[in-house]
């Protein structure tokens, strides 16, 4: 595995690999070939937007989650931009609907109360409601959409017939980094559950978390589920892949600015695991460190900790085959989904800067941050 570890980088800094985002890329361009569905960049997971022109050519748009990601999909991406939120604010809707191609609301209620004015607004709008097929198998509760007391979705139960007359498609998501097997469940319980109003709708979104890119991830299966579904209804079908776009294109590096002794050896980071990498704390995984093993693997053992006070700033305990030292440069693999759209400079902590390894190889630094972006976040 090439890894990137130019001295000249600032640290901490995510380093894009363009060239890997473009396989990935081509991955989904095959499905789209194949199973002549649309797929949509989820923006919640991958907004670096200097990265979009090499993606365009690849997808047929975003999919935001509110107003701000709209803005963005519609500034810098420049093709459909699909938005759905848990619940919209009536002051952000006029611009929301003047943004967007599809409008997807969380329940009827919402779906009630602003589809007229959104298609005043914007006739061309396409409206949808999120439903809740009542079934995933999210690897942890805390990203099961389906789980119990969810308020994502509409349960059949508490649909609402009345605004069928004006809904275009059904949007459901079950799925968190999963297969084209867990697909196929999910599928099972949306029809039963939605099977009557499928084919009154023109589209149907099968949401985010298809794993495509990772590499055991059954594609051909996935293009079988979906032509199978277009034949059956008639419905076009969008997916929404976020992590499945930056999966393994990235790295963040950091640096090791001191090495303490506490029943272990415990190196000390210029970056943070809940700020920079806070799904390793939430979700929780394990980040892999480029050249580390699991801690007594390899000859050294460190326990790799954020510079913040927060107690459980850590990444984890890993091992590698000559001693750390002061200066040394600590890489984490697969760092571009989920991370530096949820970065915050908690204890003032440096947010990262972002770099971009060109197809030809050069480097290009897009972007560093300063005292003036933690400033201006406060009042």
């Amino acid at each position: 595995m090439d890894i990137i570890t130019d001295s000249s980088l600032p640290s901490p800094c995510w380093v894009l690999e363009e060239q890997k985002l473009i396989e990935n890329l081509k991955i989904i361009e095959h499905i789209k070939q194949e199973s002549t569905a649309k797929v949509l960049l989820a923006l919640k997971g991958y907004a670096l937007w200097k990265s979009f022109p090499s993606i365009t050519p690849y997808l047929d748009g975003c999919c935001a989650s509110g107003l701000y990601e709209a803005k963005l999909a519609s500034e810098t991406f420049g093709k459909e931009v699909h938005t759905y939120s848990p619940a919209f604010k009536e002051e952000e809707l006029k611009e929301i609907a003047t943004l967007s191609h599809h409008l997807v609301f969380n329940s009827p209620a919402q779906f009630k109360r602003f589809s007229k004015k959104a298609k005043t607004i914007n006739p061309q709008l396409s409206l949808g409601l999120r439903v809740n097929p009542e079934y995933s198998q999210s690897p942890t509760e805390l990203y099961n959409p389906c789980g119990l007391y969810s308020r994502l979705g509409t349960t059949f139960t508490n649909f609402d017939e009345e605004i069928l007359s004006q809904c275009d498609g059904l949007h459901f998501h079950a799925l968190c980094e999963q297969s084209a097997e867990a697909l196929e469940h999910v599928l099972t319980h949306f029809e039963e559950k939605f099977e009557k109003y499928i084919p009154q709708m023109k589209w149907i979104n099968f949401g985010g978390g298809h794993h495509i890119t990772r590499k055991d991830y059954d594609v051909e299966k996935l293009i079988q589920l979906i032509l199978t579904f277009k034949a059956k209804y008639d419905v076009e079908v969008y997916l929404e892949p976020g992590e499945a776009i930056g999966w393994e294109t990235g790295t963040l590096l950091t640096t090791v600015l001191d090495i303490v002794h506490n029943g272990m050896d415990i190196a000390i980071l210029d970056s943070s695991a809940e700020a920079h990498m806070p799904d390793t704390i939430i979700m929780p995984y394990r980040a892999e460190v480029w050249g580390a093993g699991k801690a007594k693997e390899k000859l050294h053992t460190y326990r790799l900790a954020g510079n913040t006070c927060l107690a459980g700033d850590i990444m984890g305990d890993y091992s590698f085959d000559t001693p750390l030292n002061i200066g040394d440069k600590v890489i984490f693999l697969d760092q571009m989904h989920y991370t530096m759209v949820k970065a915050t400079t908690f204890n003032g902590v440096k947010l990262p800067s972002i770099a971009i390894q060109n197809v030809d190889g050069s480097i290009e630094i897009v972007r560093t941050f300063g005292y003036e972006d933690f400033k201006g976040r406060l009042s």
